[in-house]
């Protein structure tokens, strides 16, 4: 059973440390108590920097390789926890924010480029000496920042740090790991991701169809900003985008089981079959039945 941090407060406890901001934190590992490493989902993201080896990680469930001078992310949702060797002292560097920070911003709306966050690697990333210097580089302005007089540029500058420090990350990743580079790509394959995984859950019958607010909300960003990133990047319009992928599910329920009209479309999250059934013919000239037919005899 592990333990969820729900606000900074919280987090800047286990460093025993006084709060600098509401939706950011950086805490030094040698300053930590040590509940810090039971298990938890620090409900934020964070990027983690190792200076010692101090026991087995344990991220999701899976034991994550790391060595001195190697960083692993983490994101809200995932448990995370050590198994301490004592004989050894915690030491590193801890970066979080909540993702409330993401809301209405350009670190939001370019967020989907960190693919890396996504991704169920179990090894740290390996860092050069350079590289080492470039990251505790990173950490160090967003932490000049937080200690800063607070203005009307506070805000601004602590994402302008977040970004560089998560883009020196993916750099990193992408180099180690030999990721996809293209942005559009890393777009798609998250929507595809979080779309087939909401289908196939059997939620579009209890809780409706997934809408365009709903997967912006995935992506901490407004509708509005969410529907522009996805024009801008995949050329098409995220409600179109989203009713592809509902046509494609229900192409595969009709072809592939036998069930009725009336079940495909309550599977579908349709309030009424007339519903599925009119969408289905505005896409494919023709009705779900005949769609049918013609698989089931072409089949034969």
């Amino acid at each position: 059973m592990h333990h969820t941090v729900k606000h900074i407060d919280e987090f800047n406890e286990f460093f025993r440390q006084s709060s600098l901001h509401p939706y950011v934190a950086i805490g030094d590992l040698s300053r930590a108590d040590l509940s810090l490493y039971s298990p938890m989902d620090f409900g934020m993201y964070c990027i983690v920097l190792m200076d010692e080896e101090f026991g087995e990680l344990v991220r999701g469930g899976k034991t994550v390789a790391y060595q001195p001078g190697t960083i692993f992310s983490l994101r809200p949702g995932q448990e995370v926890f050590m198994n301490l060797d004592y004989t050894r002292n915690p030491r590193g560097w801890m970066l979080a924010f909540r993702p409330e920070l993401l809301e209405k911003s350009g670190l939001g709306r370019d967020f989907y480029m960190f693919s890396f966050i996504w991704k169920e690697v179990q090894q740290a990333l390996m860092l050069s000496n350079v590289e080492r210097g470039v990251i505790l580089n990173c950490f160090s302005n967003v932490l000049a920042e937080l200690h800063a007089t607070p203005d009307y540029l506070s805000n601004h500058m602590l994402r302008l740090g977040i970004g560089q420090l998560f883009s020196y990350c993916k750099r990193y990743f992408e180099r180690q790991f030999a990721m996809e580079p293209r942005l559009d790509s890393n777009l798609s394959n998250r929507l595809d991701h979080l779309l087939d995984s909401y289908l196939s859950s059997g939620r579009p019958a209890q809780e409706g169809q997934p809408t365009v607010a709903w997967l912006a909300a995935q992506f901490n960003l407004s509708p509005n900003y969410f529907g522009d990133l996805v024009k801008r990047e995949l050329n098409i319009t995220a409600q179109d985008y989203l009713q592809s992928k509902i046509l494609d599910m229900a192409k595969t329920l009709l072809m592939e089981t036998n069930m009725s009209i009336n079940e495909i479309a309550e599977e579908m999250g349709f309030a009424y079959p007339n519903h599925f059934t009119r969408m289905f013919r505005g896409k494919t000239g023709t009705t779900p039945l005949l769609f049918r037919k013609q698989h089931n005899k072409e089949k034969e």
